[in-house]
């Protein structure tokens, strides 16, 4: 019996083997990772603190492969609660297995125990990146994917001698995950962050921090690719370098006609690849981020900018400080950010085509609103307004997480009552969207789980309308999971569909996975819905994110298997996960007021 189950052991791991060996001649390598979490100690701004992280670093590490390769991972939680992982801008054909939002497509992976990630890449290049994707938690478990273009292809630019990634984050003081459960406990204004980071460290112009700033050193005469990615939870950040010319060459992974600048903005969520001549004096020169914002000035805080140091290699006396960027905007500069986004396009050359839906292709057309409301609700025993006063919403259904069961398990397996598909199309009445209101029918939203469904390879048409309700109107970044979409249109006001459609751009409009709704305004999208499954899309604003600003598609299989889901893999991770943090054990979390 024994020698039977060891011959069988065997004949498993040979089958596998050859399984691999067949999807690398196939598809290209196959890339194995671990990825370990727990909690270790970082200092920053003066302070000690316990943070969750990845491999015991900060950003986590990077996957670097090529395109059409197939990446495993292995989460391993020696944490103290839940999570999951997010392959942010890969489409996971067929696979929303491994998509990775939590309640969405999968269930917490539990303390102690792991789950393995098949990440499957299909014609993604450029820049992406993986985070968590429960509650705040990304804040400090996310990393960069460096896709290159299959062997023995090149860039549609000229070569770089070297690249470098550039992450952009945020920094809180104090435990975050305790800061945001006491918020939502209290009913208070979920955090803002204390500083920003670039590759962890907030820069010469933060206390305690003079000294630690990160560095990346250069040979004159060469030309660098950056790699830059805003994990930010909830800020848009201006960049740029001192004395030194940029070239966005990609965006989210999608080529786009080269901008030169001397600044970028770019949206919490997106990635761009600039690439960078290092032709001026030897020197030491900032780089330097600061928060674009487009709140209101009465709730906007302003704090100090980060800092990384560009210093090239060679004799030369350095300077008492490094040069400051003089070109970096202003905090409040909508001027300079709108110049900057109107330039982006999409490269639409032969090598690399678009295939915008016309219209009259377009099978679905959603109209969504995106508002700050109060949420409406009975006394129940769950949930009283009065507990949660705030809340967001889009078409004024503020979205709810199921907790038996994940959304892609009920729809796979046709469980009822778990969610419904009655998301609407429109929003429930028309108004002045871009005006500053506090009437009752729209400030008050209720809450659900609704999702819209679509069948394979609709093609699809819709236009985010911003919202001032309750003086709320801020840029809205969207992310849609599954799917890279076209932003065939954007403007200020109200959207007149009469109109504004006469202005889309259908011939090299930006191919992203994330772009920004401007403040009073709106943002028209099309897409093909061909990758079936069920694919979260929300506002990558992770305060709009938590009080409810997102939904989901159901995505309908195609009439083959191999315009069908994937089978699932023979283990996913249960729903029964402790949801609690830390608070009453935590001899760690620093007792801060935070000005709301």
């Amino acid at each position: 019996m024994k020698s039977q189950k060891k011959r069988t052991a065997i004949l498993v791991d040979l089958f596998l083997v050859l399984q691999f060996l067949m999807i690398s001649l196939v598809q290209g390598e196959v890339h194995f990772y671990d990825f370990v979490l727990r909690e270790k100690n970082f200092t920053r701004l003066c302070e000690t603190k316990s943070m969750f992280v990845v491999n015991d670093i900060f950003p986590g590490p990077e996957i670097r492969v090529h395109k059409g390769d197939m990446v495993y991972v292995t989460v391993y939680n020696q944490g103290y609660y839940g999570l999951t992982i997010h392959w942010h801008g890969i489409m996971q054909l067929r696979n929303p297995w491994s998509d990775g939002p939590e309640y969405i497509t999968q269930c917490p992976i539990q303390p102690g125990t792991n789950f393995t990630y098949e990440v499957l890449l299909s014609t993604e290049e450029g820049t992406l990146w993986w985070h968590a994707h429960s509650d705040w938690t990304r804040a400090s478990v996310h990393g960069a994917i460096v896709i290159l273009p299959t062997v023995g292809s090149t860039y549609p630019f000229p070569q770089p001698d070297e690249d470098e990634v550039i992450i952009l984050s945020s920094w809180y003081l104090g435990h975050l995950k305790e800061r945001v459960d006491e918020a939502m406990e209290e009913a208070t204004s979920l955090p803002r962050s204390d500083a920003y980071t670039i590759n962890g460290k907030p820069g010469d112009l933060f206390p305690c921090s003079k000294g630690t700033t990160y560095r990346r050193k250069v040979d004159y005469g060469k030309t660098y690719l950056f790699r830059i990615v805003n994990a930010n939870i909830d800020s848009s950040l201006f960049f740029a370098v001192a004395q030194h010319n940029l070239t966005v060459v990609r965006l989210d992974g999608a080529y786009i006609k080269p901008i030169c600048t001397t600044y970028i903005l770019i949206s919490p969520g997106q990635t761009m690849d600039v690439l960078l001549k290092a032709d001026q004096v030897l020197g030491r020169y900032y780089m330097a981020g600061r928060h674009f914002s487009s709140d209101n000035a009465k709730v906007s805080e302003f704090g100090h900018d980060v800092t990384a140091i560009l210093e090239y290699n060679g004799n030369y006396t350095y300077p008492t400080s490094p040069l400051f960027p003089k070109t970096l905007p202003m905090y409040s500069d909508f001027a300079a950010a709108l110049n900057f986004t109107y330039q982006i396009k999409s490269l639409a050359s032969p090598q690399y085509p678009i295939n915008v839906p016309t219209d009259n292709d377009i099978t679905t057309r959603m109209f969504i609103t995106a508002s700050m409301n109060s949420l409406y609700c009975e006394d129940s025993g769950f949930l009283s307004c009065t507990e949660i006063p705030i809340s967001t919403s889009v078409n004024n259904i503020s979205w709810v997480n199921p907790r038996s069961t994940d959304l892609l398990q009920a729809y796979y397996r046709n469980i009822s009552g778990v969610y419904s598909t009655d998301f609407p199309d429109q929003p429930p009445t028309y108004y002045n969207f871009t005006d500053e209101t506090y009437s009752k029918d729209t400030v008050l939203t209720v809450q659900g789980t609704k999702v819209k469904v679509l069948s394979y390879n609709e093609s699809v048409e819709i236009v985010f309308q911003g919202t001032d309700v309750q003086g709320g109107s801020v840029n809205h970044p969207m992310h849609m999971h599954g799917y890279m979409f076209y932003v065939v249109g954007y403007g200020f006001g109200n959207y007149d569909n009469e109109t504004d459609p006469k202005g889309f751009n259908l011939v090299d409009p930006p191919h992203v996975t994330t772009f920004g709704v401007p403040k009073n305004g709106w943002l028209a999208i099309r897409f093909i819905a061909n990758n079936p499954g069920v694919w979260f899309w929300h506002c990558h604003m992770e305060r709009h994110l938590t009080l409810g600003m997102e939904a989901a598609f159901i995505v309908k299989n195609g009439d083959t298997a191999e315009t069908s889901i994937l089978e699932p893999p023979a283990y996913m991770p249960s729903c029964n996960v402790p949801l609690a943090s830390r608070i009453e054990n935590s001899d760690v979390f620093v007792e801060k007021k935070i000005d709301q």
